[in-house]
């Protein structure tokens, strides 16, 4: 398999997924031009167009995608039937394209109906977590959000963590402000400045590297918890995700 980053807009990408015979998937197009153009560029047959969540930046170029290439499956979860979807899906759900299979994975929290899809070894998982970062809560809760990502936190180390905006040096940059003794997250900042300089991306990440420099998946760290105000354990572990939602919000 062949993985594709198509840069949209100020900071989104939009993903291609493709096989050896040039068929692919295309995820979250909320552009059509970038997409139409690699598609022919690169040969590609699309086979279908897989959509994580409603919001415009990941769904706007369906209707121009569709019309190049009518009758092409659009999955999504229902708050997507009326951006494009034929194809309506829910939690555990598993799609079979080109002969590679998908698993659906509720990831509520950014909108309550966000889901994100995995094969091994690609999750897509739109606005829910990013490299060093999550999603803003516009719909769900913390408690949600922090349940979405112990979900994605089952799957295996090497899983490919394909988000859909290049957030990491922000999201790196407030890490470093709570944790600032934290050699992890300022050598891996330090890797990543030097990689958008270049004007490469700096995703996908691997869930393996997640796991160290993204405080998101670390709620359970004692240390993380003294830094942002908990003088004792927290009762339940998405008041620490909470908190650091409400500092990143704010930084």
């Amino acid at each position: 398999m062949n993985l594709i980053s198509i840069p949209a807009f100020q900071d989104n990408y939009i993903w291609l997924l493709c096989d050896s015979q040039r068929h692919c998937v295309i995820v979250d197009p909320g552009e059509a031009n970038p997409v139409l153009e690699a598609l022919s560029d690169l040969n590609l047959t699309p086979d279908a167009i897989l959509l994580t969540h409603r919001h415009r930046d990941h769904v706007a170029g369906v209707p121009d995608i569709i019309s190049r290439y009518p009758g092409l499956a659009v999955y999504g979860p229902h708050e997507t039937a009326n951006k494009g979807a034929n194809h309506l899906l829910s939690a555990g759900d598993t799609l079979n394209i080109g002969g590679r299979q998908f698993t659906v994975i509720a990831v509520p929290g950014h909108t309550l109906e966000h889901i994100a899809f995995y094969s091994s070894p690609y999750l897509f998982c739109g606005d829910t977590i990013f490299s060093a970062g999550c999603g803003r809560l516009f719909e769900g809760t913390a408690e949600q959000m922090y349940d979405s990502f112990q979900r994605l936190a089952q799957l295996p180390d090497e899983t490919l963590i394909c988000c859909a905006h290049e957030y990491t040096l922000s999201n790196l940059k407030f890490a470093s402000k709570i944790l600032p003794r934290d050699d992890q997250i300022r050598t891996y900042q330090e890797q990543v400045e030097i990689l958008r300089v270049k004007g490469e991306p700096s995703v996908p990440t691997t869930l393996q590297l997640e796991r160290k420099i993204n405080l998101f998946l670390r709620c359970h760290d004692t240390d993380l918890q003294k830094e942002i105000g908990f003088d004792s354990p927290p009762a339940h572990l998405h008041e620490v995700f909470s908190e650091l939602r409400l500092r990143k919000d704010a930084f």
